[in-house]
């Protein structure tokens, strides 16, 4: 298992820091998000400079934005952008994805129609990837319509920035959109359609169904999400360690609710990923974490 950590809030400069932070902390990952607007109250960078200063501020760990709603946004645009940072981070860029809550953009006259949106998506990640190939490629679908056309420079990452796609659990229709990509983000609805939490057991089970759809070896990564304590790492690693038995690649520390200032976030940040260590094994790491 690998572990990554996302960064809610700060100016660019200490999202930077703290991306640093997160590096030298033995983290893989770190991520800002994708939003446009979250309240009166609440300051949002755009994820592609920020992005950048994240780049340029470490040298080894994942980054990317947890998630671009790409409904909102012109996939060719996206696929420039993410191109361009993919190269300036030296291959490191992960692209979460999803439908995104309509909140955050719905004032500003974006499609806001779950279906229409979900068919934007499906669209857009057709273009991404066929663009991110380098070679000629057009596109008519029910929403785009282009040419042919060769974009260059191609993403340092051979096949394309890898993308991590929700997956809504129990729809066949979600999960065969993540599936055709390089991972899922998954999320499961109450009866009522609010969020239910994703167990370990819906971990196995997912990793069960992913192994009988897609081909033998091909990477493939299954992302948990939450927050553990500050000043336990033994319950924080007890708390991740069933996700990475079920079959959970990556754990996503996501601090979105307070408190989580700079202050805190640094101190969950330097305590470190919970991996957990086996006792009388000589500082081994748990499993493969």
């Amino acid at each position: 298992m690998r572990y990554g950590f996302v960064i809610p809030n700060g100016d660019v400069h200490t999202v930077a820091a703290l991306a640093r932070e997160i590096e030298e902390a033995g983290w893989d990952g770190a991520f800002y998000w994708d939003g446009i607007y979250a309240g009166p109250e609440t300051p949002v960078l755009d994820p592609w400079v920020t992005g950048a200063a994240m780049a340029l501020a470490t040298s080894r760990v994942r980054i990317g934005a947890v998630l671009s709603p790409l409904s909102r946004r012109r996939p060719w645009k996206v696929a420039r952008e993410a191109a361009t940072l993919d190269q300036l981070s030296g291959g490191r860029l992960v692209m979460p994805v999803g439908l995104g809550a309509p909140d955050s953009f719905g004032p500003f006259g974006e499609v806001t129609d779950r279906r229409e949106r979900a068919e934007l998506l499906d669209e857009s990640l057709q273009i991404l990837v066929g663009l991110w190939r380098g070679e000629p490629f057009g596109f008519q679908g029910k929403h785009y319509q282009f040419p042919e056309v060769t974009f260059l420079p191609a993403p340092t990452q051979a096949g394309g920035v890898p993308l991590w796609v929700v997956g809504a659990w129990g729809s066949e229709r979600s999960m065969a959109r993540a599936l055709r990509h390089d991972g899922l983000l998954p999320n499961k609805l109450n009866p009522d359609r609010t969020h239910a939490a994703i167990t370990p057991d819906d971990i196995r089970a997912i990793r069960e169904y992913v192994a009988a759809r897609r081909p033998p070896g091909k990477p493939f990564e299954i992302i948990a999400e939450g927050t553990t304590p500050t000043g336990d790492p033994d319950a924080a690693a007890a708390q991740v360690r069933p996700y990475a038995e079920a079959g959970a690649t990556w754990w996503i520390e996501s601090p979105w609710t307070p408190p989580n200032g700079p202050a805190e976030l640094r101190a969950r940040i330097a305590q470190g990923p919970p991996r957990g260590v086996r006792r009388g094994c000589g500082g081994e790491g748990y499993g493969q974490g």
